[in-house]
């Protein structure tokens, strides 16, 4: 060993970096174990056949070939491709403009703060099953009821394969946007106030800031949130599973849902973990090319 790198090694020693690697070895292989364990312990589930209660047996590729022939398939990756673009066009835009709407409001602030967050500490089980009392698809529903004072409806909601999964949008728009309006806040506190004033001078009004001040600086944290989105959304299965099962005739079925009925209504654990492979491998992909699209629109 080179004298120059024998000192380096004894001075590292001595700055007690053995004592800092011993302490962080347990708290490494604890974070491994219960991290990466479960993900290596589904790829080897999705190459056998397994119920978890008898003896796997290896299956190779035969998990993957049986979940890309099922036909119901392509009509799960279609509703939930469907979800996401009906999140992405009507739900994503909600949470910017609730921040600025509170941002705008200085002086009540806090108050539009907490109803805005009120949603997202509603148990998802609970909120889900208000939600389905206000779908209620006869006249005397809470939506129905409302939207009949305007000589609309009623309709029939999460009993229309047209409807259901618009309405599960609705929900999770409901549920999600307020939590996300605290993030765009934190993000819109942190543009210099001399942006906007010099805006306000040259006569800008709400619409006008929130074009060409509010969203430009805030164009980083829009692209994170929109791929956390993304990879949320295509993710879904609470909603179609507590509001609709999957119905009406499969409209609202997802790729989540069907993972879920592989593994806990057929038994069947490597194809659900072989599908849980795909939809990780799809998310991936997904996110490497989001990053160069967006990458030439991120400010340097």
């Amino acid at each position: 060993m080179k004298p120059q790198r024998r000192r380096g090694v004894v001075r590292w020693y001595r700055s007690g970096g053995l004592t800092a690697v011993l302490f962080a070895i347990p708290v490494v292989l604890i974070f491994l174990y219960f991290s990466w364990g479960p993900v290596v312990r589904g790829v080897l589930m999705s190459v056998e056949k397994t119920n978890l209660v008898g003896p796997a047996l290896w299956v190779g590729l035969n998990n993957f070939s049986y979940v890309l022939s099922d036909p119901g398939l392509p009509q799960a990756a279609l509703n939930t491709a469907y979800y996401a673009l009906l999140g992405l066009v009507f739900g994503f835009p909600v949470p910017i403009l609730i921040a600025v709407f509170v941002n705008e409001l200085r002086r009540y602030g806090w108050m539009y703060n907490l109803l805005a967050y009120l949603p997202a500490v509603v148990p998802p089980v609970a909120g889900i099953l208000l939600w389905k009392f206000f779908y209620d698809p006869s006249s005397d529903g809470i939506f129905n009821s409302i939207l009949g004072w305007f000589g609309l409806g009623p309709y029939p909601w999460l009993n229309s394969e047209a409807m259901a999964m618009p309405s599960l949008v609705l929900y999770t728009t409901w549920a999600g946007a307020g939590a996300t309006a605290i993030i765009y806040l934190a993000a819109i506190g942190g543009i210099s106030p001399e942006l906007y004033e010099a805006a306000e001078i040259d006569g800008a009004g709400i619409w006008s800031r929130l074009w060409h001040v509010t969203i430009p600086q805030l164009r980083n944290v829009i692209f994170i949130m929109m791929l956390l989105q993304l990879i949320g959304t295509f993710q879904l299965f609470t909603e179609p599973f507590l509001f609709t099962g999957g119905g009406p005739n499969n409209a609202t079925q997802t790729i989540m849902l069907k993972i879920y009925n592989y593994a806990f209504v057929s038994g069947d654990y490597g194809a659900a973990t072989a599908l849980s492979v795909l939809l990780a491998l799809f998310l991936c992909v997904l996110s490497v090319a989001y990053h160069f699209v967006t990458k030439r629109w991120s400010p340097s």
